[in-house]
């Protein structure tokens, strides 16, 4: 599999990681197999947070015997500084390392958030003093907002950008197009989420798929190309699935994940993509 420069950093990530919500709920003896079968096909980034379930105490020892081979990012909702701090000593303890490749602010999701965690006691203080130690490569954040991504964005000492870019939000309704655009002027590394996604997930309907709140594309030639469309985006450096297992293994299976689509390819994702609405609306 292709591997990828993270931004202007000397990291390299495959260009499919791993969303560590694969491994929730799963015996440890699967998750060991899960993860060495995954490093042998190709895959080096893998990403976690406290709030996937167990997904960080399967993860670590999973991980273990090959750390030092692949890139690990965590996550901490905590806003302040000693909260967050408290989770990550907690996470590095569940991960059973030392350090990580990548911490980020797990889903921002308001203006007030980011001013809070930006803010004198906010967590970038935690961030900021941890890659200071050593404790993390690189900072950054995700978000499912245009507006407060970009508001996340004016903080310099972010490295990363974690964000949903999906064919048919940013095609129809231009999402995730500014954010796309400031993280590439800034050098930011980019790391893209909700690229299998198909659409909202009606009101008072059951998931299709248990770790998926939204429907996720699973037919799987138009998975692929939807897969394909967002790695083929300027300054993306990879794509986490979703947390389906199955549909993991369907991104892992793409031939050839970071190859731009044909024109034709292009206008057959258009067409079968055509009768849904977009997860997102215009920003």
């Amino acid at each position: 599999m292709n591997r990828r420069k993270v931004g202007r950093f000397d990291v390299e990530v495959s260009v499919i990681g791993m969303g560590g919500i694969v491994l929730s709920g799963r015996e440890q003896a699967d998750a060991d197999r899960h993860v060495a079968e995954s490093i042998a096909r190709g895959v080096t980034y893998f990403d976690v947070a406290p709030t996937y379930g167990d997904a960080e105490q399967r993860l670590g020892p999973a991980l273990e015997p090959y750390r030092d081979e692949v890139v690990l990012a965590c996550k901490t909702g905590k806003r302040t500084a000693e909260e967050s701090r408290e989770e990550l000593e907690q996470s590095l303890r569940r991960l059973r390392t030392d350090r990580l490749d990548l911490y980020q602010m797990h889903a921002l999701c308001r203006i007030e958030e980011v001013e809070q965690a930006l803010g004198p006691g906010g967590a970038i203080e935690t961030f900021v003093e941890a890659k200071r130690q050593g404790l993390t490569r690189l900072i950054g954040f995700s978000a499912h907002s245009d507006a407060v991504a970009l508001r996340a964005l004016e903080c310099e000492q972010f490295d990363t950008v974690l964000f949903p870019l999906n064919f048919l939000s940013l095609e129809r309704n231009g999402f995730g197009r500014q954010v796309l655009a400031a993280a590439g002027d800034r050098g930011m590394g980019i790391l893209a989420i909700k690229s299998m996604a198909r659409t909202k997930l009606p009101e008072g309907t059951d998931r299709p798929y248990e770790k998926c709140w939204y429907v996720p594309e699973d037919r799987p030639e138009v998975a692929r190309l939807q897969l394909r469309y967002t790695l083929a985006l300027p300054g993306v450096a990879a794509a986490i699935p979703p947390g389906q297992p199955e549909l993991f293994e369907l991104a892992v299976d793409t031939p050839n994940p970071g190859e731009a689509l044909s024109e034709e390819e292009t206008a057959r994702l258009r067409a079968d993509t055509r009768p849904f609405e977009p997860l997102w609306d215009a920003p």
